[in-house]
């Protein structure tokens, strides 16, 4: 089943400590290129997380953005650096000894000093197993969604090749009728110029032409190339490459088509293909 490279996914995940945001965009893209933004706690993940994309997609480029925001409760929760106000303490006893008549010590002089206090940290483990875990999810998600488009895609180009099927019909069916058709046309004109002329060469200019502009073989493609295109569609994996590369022979034998067309019909069928293939070679580009 084809996968579309366009979509979004966006998931939330709250802890104690405060909440995680993931979000990935893809958009179409010859080959898988990534853009990762993450917050400097979180920085040792970018290597795991490119890893994990690449094993998941294969082309799109692709922005993912994690965010980081932690609980007041965390930013207010403060310990004590015991060992430094105990030294700082000690060293202002030293200082009051040789001080006449020293001031006591305040303890909110020795919580002022850098270092004394400090604020409660995320336990970096814990913060990098829930990110992980919420990008793995984030990741799923915008999988799903470009199954979801690409399914969509595919239910677009089977309707245009059902379409270019029953054109490669009616040219088919109306080929004999066409050569018919001018050989009477050329019949009328040697007639009108009221002249004889050799049965035999007459005969061999129409087959000539004919086979000239004979299209049966041309038709033989397009039918060969609409039934790869339909099993090409129901495979599993990134078929996109190969979905453009069919686009670029169907084209190719909608022109020859045009370019052997023997009346105005079979023109307008062959203007009427090379539409419907290049409706089609435009959704294929955002297939993966």
């Amino acid at each position: 089943m084809p996968r579309s490279m366009t979509g979004f996914a966006r998931q939330q995940a709250q802890h104690s400590w405060g909440s995680l945001t993931c979000e990935l965009r893809s958009v179409n893209h010859r080959y898988l290129e990534p853009s990762i933004r993450l917050p400097e706690a979180l920085r040792a993940l970018e290597t795991p997380l490119r890893e994990k994309l690449r094993n998941s997609l294969s082309r799109g480029k692709v922005d993912i953005s994690i965010q980081l925001k932690t609980e007041n409760a965390v930013d207010d929760d403060l310990a004590l650096n015991q060992p430094l106000a105990n030294q700082i303490t000690q060293l202002a006893q030293q200082l009051a000894a040789n001080i006449d008549d020293a001031a006591p010590l305040s303890p909110l002089e020795i919580l002022r000093w850098p270092g004394v206090l400090q604020s409660a940290e995320i336990d970096a483990d814990t913060l990098n197993q829930a990110a992980t875990k919420l990008f793995t999810t984030t990741l799923e998600l915008l999988i799903a969604n470009r199954e979801r488009e690409g399914e969509e895609l595919k239910s677009f180009i089977a309707q245009r090749l059902t379409t270019i099927g029953k054109h490669v019909v009616v040219m088919r069916t109306h080929l004999p009728e066409l050569q018919q058709a001018y050989k009477d046309k050329l019949r009328a004109r040697v007639d009108a110029l009221a002249v004889e002329v050799d049965e035999d060469r007459f005969n061999q200019e129409v087959v000539y032409v004919c086979q000239k502009s004979d299209v049966a073989e041309e038709l033989d493609r397009l039918e060969a190339h609409i039934q790869e295109v339909t099993l090409t569609l129901e495979q599993k994996g990134p078929v996109g490459r190969r979905l453009d590369f069919l686009m670029q022979e169907l084209n190719r034998e909608a022109n020859t088509l045009s370019s052997k067309s023997m009346s105005s019909e079979t023109s307008q069928i062959a203007v009427d293909l090379k539409v419907l293939i290049e409706q089609m070679r435009e959704q294929v580009q955002n297939i993966e």
